[in-house]
C-alpha cells in the first residue's frame, strides 16, 4: 500500500496492487483514514478473487468451466455474475455478426499454443477448432438464469470481456465501503467512479495516443497486440483471434473505447480490434466513444 498525500477535502490517497484475473490489478482511492482505505480495497480485491472462480477457463473448478463440462447436456443454471457476462457477450456477437465471440476458446487455445511453439495451428487444427465455434450455439434463458450450450465439446472464453465487468463490481464495492473517488485497473481495462478531490477527472493516458483523458464515472478499456502476440515467418500475430477465421489478428490496430460500464467497453474494444470498420455502427448501437488507431 501507498499513501500519496493529503488533499484540502480532508481526503487522502492510497494505492494498492494484487494479482488477480492472470495479471496486475491496481485500486487507486480517497479516503479518510489507511484504515477505511485498506478495508475497502479488501473489499474490492475479494470481489475480484470471487470473479476469477465464476471466469477462469483456467481452473477446472470455475463455474465457467462446470457449464462447459455440461456442454450439450441441455440449461444449466448460473450464478448472476455469469449470466450477465453471458448476455452482454450475446449481445456484442449479435451487434458485431460474430467479431467478437466467446465460445472461440478452442482457437484461442490453439494461439496460446502457438505462441509457445513458434508455429502456426495447422489447417486441420483451425477447422476441427472451428466445428465447436459460433455465439448461436450458447443459448440464455433469462426466466430461469440458465445457460445451455448445445454441441459437446463447446469451450468459452471471458478473457475479451471478464475484467471490465470484474471492474464494474470493485467500484460499486468500493461504492459500498462509503469510497466515493476511485481508479481500478485491470490490464487494458479501466474503471471510475468520482474524481480527485479538486479535479475534473482522472488523468489517463493510453499508449499511442497523444491526448490525455479526464474521465469520471466510467469506463475505458484499449485492446491490441502491444504486449501479446508472437512473431511466425515473418507476421506478427494478436492474441487477439477472429472467431470467423480462426487466425490471430495480424492487422496493426489498437482500440480504444469509453462508455459507462467496463461490460461495454472491453467487449467492444476487442471486437474492433477484429474488425475495426465497425466502429461507427458500435457508436451508433451503444453512444461508445470509439478510437481506432493504427499502431507503427
Amino acid at each position: 500500500m501507498l499513501a500519496l498525500g493529503q488533499t484540502d477535502s480532508g481526503l487522502q490517497r492510497y494505492a494498492y496492487s494484487q494479482v488477480h484475473m492472470g495479471g496486475r490489478v491496481d485500486v487507486t482511492l480517497y479516503a479518510p483514514d489507511e484504515d477505511t482505505a485498506e478495508r475497502a480495497a479488501r473489499t474490492a480485491f475479494g470481489r475480484y478473487a470471487a470473479l476469477e472462480d465464476v471466469f477462469s477457463d483456467y481452473r477446472p473448478t470455475s463455474e465457467l468451466m462446470r457449464l462447459c463440462d455440461r456442454a450439450g447436456t441441455g440449461p444449466y443454471a448460473v450464478s448472476k455474475d455469469l449470466f450477465a457476462v453471458l448476455e452482454q457477450s450475446q449481445k456484442v456477437a449479435e451487434m458485431t455478426e460474430g467479431a467478437f465471440d466467446v465460445t472461440c476458446s478452442p482457437m484461442v487455445r490453439l494461439w496460446r499454443e502457438a505462441r509457445r511453439t513458434k508455429e502456426v495451428p495447422s489447417i486441420r487444427a483451425l477447422r476441427t477448432a472451428q466445428l465447436l465455434v459460433g455465439w448461436r450455439s450458447l443459448v440464455l434463458n433469462p426466466a430461469h438464469r440458465t445457460a445451455e450450450l448445445k454441441l459437446a465439446g463447446i469451450l468459452i472464453d471471458l478473457g475479451g470481456i471478464a475484467k471490465g465487468y470484474a471492474n464494474d463490481e470493485a467500484l460499486l464495492a468500493l461504492l459500498e465501503e462509503g469510497i466515493e473517488r476511485a481508479m481500478v485497473v485491470a490490464g487494458g481495462d479501466i474503471g471510475v467512479s468520482g474524481p480527485p478531490p479538486g479535479h475534473l477527472g482522472w488523468a489517463i493516458k493510453v499508449r499511442s495516443i497523444p491526448d490525455t483523458f479526464y474521465l469520471s464515472h466510467c469506463s475505458i478499456s484499449t485492446s491490441g497486440d502491444t504486449e501479446q502476440f508472437v512473431e511466425i515467418g515473418g507476421v506478427r500475430y494478436s492474441h487477439v483471434v477472429d472467431p470467423r477465421t480462426g487466425m490471430g489478428v495480424t492487422t496493426r490496430i489498437q482500440a480504444t473505447v469509453i462508455a459507462p460500464r467496463g461490460l461495454v467497453t472491453d467487449p467492444l474494444a476487442t471486437a474492433l480490434c477484429v474488425d475495426p470498420k465497425l466502429k461507427e455502427r458500435l457508436e451508433r448501437a451503444t453512444g461508445a466513444t470509439v478510437l481506432v488507431t493504427v499502431v507503427p
